[in-house]
C-alpha cells in the first residue's frame, strides 16, 4: 500500500467577506446598522434599540436625536417577519415621548402601523402596534388619522383577542378616539357594543374600568343606549353594582347607568324588573361618598325628562335625595341638590319637598361651600317657582335670613338663585313684607352692580318684585339703588334691559321717586330704548309711559295726548309739538328766556306767586307730587254729593276747604274776585293790594313746583302766577261740581270755557279772529314766552282744549287732551247712554264724544270713525 498524502483546505473565494462579530457600546453605531440591508443585523439592531428605549425617555430622547426613527418607519414594512416584529416593538415604546409622536404624524406612518394589526400578524406585533395606536390616539391629529385610515375596525377586532394586552391596548385607544363624535356614529355601525360589555367580565380591573369608560362616553349618543339595551348592557352594570368586590368600577358603572336612564324605554325597563329600586336602594345606603354622588347625578339626568320624573316619583325617590342631603361630603349635596332642582318640574315631587326637603336646603344655603350654596339655592328658586306654599315653607324654615345674606355669596350663581327666591317669596304681600323688613334693598345694591349679566337680571326683577309699596321705594332710594338700576337700562343684554325696565316702571309709582329716576336720566334712556326697534320692549314702553305721567308737559309735547288718568296740575305747561329724542326745558328756564316768535308756552298755575303757607292738612284726599297738591277725582265727586245735601263746598287745589261756619266769607271773597276780573279783562292788576292780601289769608296755597329736571332747589323763584285762572277753578267749583249729569257738567263747562276764550267762533270767521295778535301783547307784557292760561282771552283750539282739561279735572270730570295738526287739539269724554241707565243686564261700554268749544260751544260730536269726525269737526 503506498503512504497516504493529507489533503490541503481549499482557500476561502476571493470575492467573500470573512464573518465579523462586532460589540457595540455606543447607540448611534446601532442606529448606523439600521441602515444594513441584512436581515441578521437588523433584526439585533432593533432588538438592541428596544432593550435600549425601555430604559426610561431620556434614551428615547437620544434615538430621536440620533435619526433613529425614519429608518425604523422603513423597516414596519420590512419582508423579513422578524424584522418588522422588532420595529413594531420599538414604535410600541417610542410613541410614548410627545417629540416622537409629533415626528411620526409628519412621517405620516399610521398607515404602516395599522396594518401591522392585520389578523394573521402575531400577537407580540399586535400588542405593540396596538399600543403604539394607544400612545398616538391622545392627540387629536392622531385621532383623525387613524379614523380615517380604517383603524377602528381592527381595534375592535382586537377586542376579543386572547392576549390581555392586546384587549388593553384597542380599548384604550378605541377610547380615546370615541372621544369624537364621527368616531361614535362609526362605532354603532361595526357593532362594537357587544365586544366591549364582554370586557366587563374581564379578570383585569384596568381592562373593565376602561370598558366602562368607553361605554360611558358612548352612551351619550341615543342610539348607542339603545344597543346597550338591546345587548343585556344593564344587568351588566346592574351585576357590577351588587358584586361589593367590584366596588373600584360602581363609580363609572354608576355613570354610564346615569346615561342609559335618559332612555325612556331603558327606564322603563329597569322599573319593570326591579332594578330601579335596587339603584335607589344603592344609593341610598352607600358609605362612599362619590357613588352617592354619582347615583344623584344619575338621577339629575334622567329627571330632565318628563316620563323619567314620573317614575322617579312613583319610586319615592324623593326620600333618597333628602337622605343625600344629610351626606358629610359637600360633593353629594351638591348632586343632592341639583337633582331636586332637576325633580321640581314634577308637581308631586314639589309637594313632596314642602316639609322634607326645603328646611335642609335651607340649612345647607348657610354652609361655608359656596357651591353647595348655589346648589341649594337653586334648588329652593326651582321649588319655589309658581308655588305659594314651597315659598311659605321657606319663609317659615328662617329661609328670608339666609337668602338676603346668600345676595352676597362669591359665587354668581348662587346670588341669581338667591335673588329668583326672593322673587317668587315677594309674590305674596305677607312674606313681601317680611323681606322688606330685613333690608332686601340695600342687600341688592351688590347684584345690581354686578358685572354678570344674569345676577344683574335676577335682581332688577327682585327689585320690581319687592319694591311695590312706598317704605321700599324710599328705602332703595335713600341707598343709593336707583343709580345701578337706571344704568342697568343702557345693558346690551335683552333680559337685563327688561327686567330693569320692569323695574323702574314699579318704582316711577311714586312721586319722589319717579323725579328722582328722571334726575338720573331714566326717562332719556327710556326714550331712546323705545326709538329703537330691537333693542324696546313692552316694559321700557310701559316705564317711559309711567315716567311720563309724572311729567305730563313733556308727555304732552312728546306725544300729544293725556288720557283721563293723567290729571293737569299746577305747574304743567304747553310747550307744543317735540321730536322724539328732544329735550324740553324746565319751566324756570323757559320762564327766563326772553320773548320770541315761537309760539306761546301755555302754563297752568292756581298758585300765588308769593311765599304762602303749606297747604291744609283739611284735605285728606290730595297728593303731593313734585311739591304740589293735587285733589282726586273721587275727593272732588265725593265733594260734589256733600255739597247738594249741606250747601257747602270744597275747593281744588290751591283753595281751602271752608266749612259751614266759614261758607260766607268765602263766597263773598270770591265773588268779589270775579267782579274784579271782569271789570279789566286781561289785566292782572284789576285788585287792589289790601284784596289781595285779604285772598292771602282765606286761600290755602301750595308751595311752589319743583319740576324734574330743575337741578338746585332754587327757592325764591316761583312761576308766574295766574288769579285769573284762580277763579275759574273756584266759579267751575261752586257752578258745576252740584250738577248730578256728568254730559250737563261738560255741557256746562264748554260753554264757560268758550265765554273765558272769547265765545263762539262761526267756522266762516275763524280767519278773523285776532287771537295771535292778543297772544303776542301778553307776551310782551310779561316779558316772556310763558303765558298763564287765565290771562288768555282770545284763544282757539288748543288754548281752549287744555283749559277745558285743567278744570275738569279740578271737578273730577273724566276726559282727555288730543293735540292734532295745525294749532288744532280737543278734548274727548266718555259717556254712558242715558237711555240704558237702570237697565239691569250688561251694559255696553261707554261711548267717545268730542266736546266742541269752538264752533257750537257744549255740543257732544259722537265718535264713530275718528277721521271722519275730526274732519267734521275741525
Amino acid at each position: 500500500m503506498g503512504k497516504k498524502i493529507k489533503k490541503e483546505p481549499e482557500p476561502p473565494p476571493k470575492d467573500v467577506f470573512d464573518p465579523l462579530t462586532i460589540e457595540s457600546k455606543k447607540a448611534a453605531t446601532v442606529v448606523l446598522m439600521l441602515n444594513s440591508p441584512e436581515e441578521e443585523i437588523l433584526a439585533k439592531a432593533c432588538e438592541a434599540i428596544y432593550r435600549f428605549a425601555l430604559k426610561g425617555e431620556e434614551n428615547k430622547a437620544t434615538l430621536l436625536e440620533l435619526g433613529a426613527v425614519e429608518p425604523l418607519t422603513k423597516l414596519l414594512n420590512h419582508e423579513d417577519k422578524i424584522v418588522r416584529r422588532n420595529a413594531t416593538m420599538i414604535f410600541g415604546i417610542l410613541a410614548s415621548n410627545n417629540d416622537v409622536k409629533k415626528l411620526l404624524r409628519e412621517l405620516d406612518v399610521m398607515n404602516s402601523v395599522i396594518a401591522q394589526l392585520a389578523a394573521e400578524e402575531e400577537v407580540v406585533i399586535h400588542e405593540f402596534a396596538s399600543l403604539c395606536l394607544a400612545n398616538m390616539s391622545a392627540e387629536y391629529t392622531s385621532k383623525v388619522q387613524i379614523f380615517e385610515q380604517g383603524g377602528l375596525e381592527p381595534l375592535i377586532r382586537l377586542l376579543s383577542s386572547p392576549d390581555p394586552d392586546v384587549k388593553k391596548n384597542s380599548i384604550e385607544c378605541i377610547y380615546n378616539l370615541v372621544q369624537d363624535f364621527q368616531c361614535r356614529a362609526t362605532l354603532q355601525e361595526l357593532n362594537a357594543i357587544p365586544p366591549i360589555l364582554d370586557l366587563l367580565k374581564s379578570e383585569y380591573p384596568i381592562i373593565q374600568l376602561l370598558a366602562l369608560k368607553t361605554l360611558g362616553v358612548i352612551t351619550n349618543d341615543k342610539e348607542c343606549r339603545a344597543m346597550l339595551r338591546d345587548s343585556q348592557g344593564v344587568d351588566h352594570l346592574i351585576k357590577i353594582l351588587e358584586t361589593k368586590e367590584l366596588s373600584d368600577l360602581h363609580i363609572e358603572a354608576l355613570s354610564v347607568l346615569a346615561n342609559c336612564l335618559e332612555d325612556m324605554d331603558t327606564m322603563v325597563m329597569i322599573q319593570q324588573t326591579g332594578d330601579l329600586k335596587k339603584l335607589l336602594s344603592f344609593a341610598e345606603n352607600s358609605t362612599i361618598p362619590d357613588i352617592q354622588k354619582n347615583a344623584a347625578r344619575a338621577i339629575t339626568k334622567a329627571a330632565y325628562d318628563p316620563e323619567n320624573r314620573k317614575l322617579f316619583h312613583e319610586q319615592e325617590v324623593e326620600k333618597c335625595l333628602v337622605t343625600l342631603l344629610g351626606s358629610e361630603n359637600d360633593g353629594t349635596k351638591i348632586a343632592a341638590s341639583q337633582a331636586i332642582s332637576a325633580m321640581c318640574e314634577n308637581s308631586g315631587s314639589k309637594e313632596f319637598f314642602n316639609n322634607q326637603g326645603i328646611p335642609q336646603l335651607i340649612q345647607l344655603l348657610k354652609s361655608d361651600n359656596e357651591e353647595v350654596r348655589e346648589a341649594s339655592a337653586l334648588a329652593l328658586a326651582n321649588l319655589t317657582t309658581c308655588n305659594p306654599a314651597n315659598a311659605n315653607a321657606a319663609a317659615e324654615g328662617d329661609g328670608i335670613d339666609a337668602l338676603i345674606n346668600a345676595l352676597s355669596s362669591k359665587r354668581d350663581g348662587a346670588i341669581a338663585n338667591a335673588a329668583t327666591v326672593l322673587t317668587n317669596m315677594a309674590m305674596q304681600e305677607p312674606l313681601r313684607l317680611n323681606i322688606q323688613s330685613h333690608d332686601v334693598m340695600h342687600a341688592l345694591l351688590s347684584p345690581l352692580h354686578s358685572a354678570n349679566t344674569v345676577v344683574q337680571s335676577k335682581a332688577a326683577l327682585t327689585v320690581a318684585a319687592t319694591a311695590c309699596d312706598v317704605e321700599a321705594r324710599t328705602e332703595l332710594r335713600h341707598s343709593g339703588g336707583l343709580e345701578p338700576l337706571v344704568e342697568l337700562l343702557r345693558s346690551k343684554d335683552d333680559e337685563v334691559r327688561r327686567h330693569a325696565s320692569w323695574a323702574v316702571m314699579v318704582c316711577a309709582s311714586d312721586e319722589p321717586t319717579a323725579a328722582e329716576l328722571c334726575r338720573l336720566g331714566a326717562l332719556d334712556i327710556l326714550e331712546e330704548i323705545n326709538l329703537s326697534v330691537s333693542r324696546k320692549n313692552k316694559f321700557s314702553e310701559a316705564a317711559h309711559n309711567k315716567l311720563l305721567n309724572h311729567h305730563l308737559s313733556l308727555k304732552y309735547s312728546q306725544t300729544g295726548y293725556l288720557s283721563s288718568s293723567n290729571i293737569i296740575t299746577d305747574g304743567v305747561y304747553d310747550y307744543g309739538r317735540i321730536n322724539p329724542g328732544t329735550k324740553l326745558l324746565p319751566l324756570k328756564d323757559l320762564c327766563l328766556q326772553e320773548p320770541s316768535d315761537q309760539r306761546a308756552i301755555l302754563l297752568v298755575n292756581s298758585k300765588s306767586s308769593d311765599a304762602s303757607p303749606p297747604p291744609s292738612t283739611e284735605d285728606k284726599s290730595s297728593d303731593v307730587g313734585y311739591g304740589r297738591s293735587i285733589s282726586s277725582s273721587s275727593s272732588l265727586r265725593r265733594a260734589s254729593k256733600e255739597k247738594t245735601k249741606e250747601n257747602s263746598y270744597h275747593f281744588s287745589a290751591g283753595f281751602a276747604s271752608p266749612t259751614e261756619e266759614k261758607s260766607e266769607s268765602t263766597s263773598g271773597r270770591n265773588t268779589a274776585l270775579s267782579k274784579s276780573a271782569t271789570k279789566e279783562k286781561g289785566s292782572r292788576k284789576g285788585r287792589g293790594k289790601k284784596e289781595e292780601e285779604k285772598v292771602k289769608e282765606e286761600e290755602e296755597v301750595a308751595v311752589a313746583p319743583k319740576l324734574p329736571g330743575e337741578g338746585s332747589p332754587d327757592k325764591e323763584w316761583l312761576p308766574p302766577s295766574d288769579p285769573d285762572f284762580c277763579v275759574y277753578v273756584y266759579e267751575v267749583t261752586r257752578s258745576i261740581l252740584p250738577i248730578t249729569s256728568i254730559k250737563e257738567q261738560i255741557e256746562v263747562l264748554a260753554k264757560y270755557v268758550a265765554e273765558k276764550m272769547g265765545g263762539k267762533i262761526p267756522k266762516e270767521k275763524l280767519h278773523d279772529f285776532s287771537w295771535e295778535l292778543h297772544i303776542s301783547e301778553l307776551k310782551f307784557q310779561l316779558k316772556s314766552n310763558v303765558v298763564p292760561i287765565g290771562l288768555i282771552k282770545k284763544g282757539i283750539f288748543y288754548h281752549r282744549a287744555l283749559l277745558f282739561k285743567a278744570l275738569a279735572d279740578r271737578i273730577g270730570i273724566g276726559c282727555s287732551l288730543v293735540r292734532g295738526e295745525y294749532g288744532r287739539a280737543w278734548n274727548e269724554v266718555k259717556l254712558m247712554n242715558e237711555s240704558r241707565k237702570g237697565v239691569t243686564r250688561a251694559l255696553p261700554p261707554p261711548e267717545t264724544y268730542i266736546v266742541d268749544l269752538m264752533f257750537h260751544p257744549g255740543a257732544l260730536i259722537k265718535l264713530r270713525s275718528r277721521e271722519a269726525d275730526l274732519y267734521r269737526f275741525l
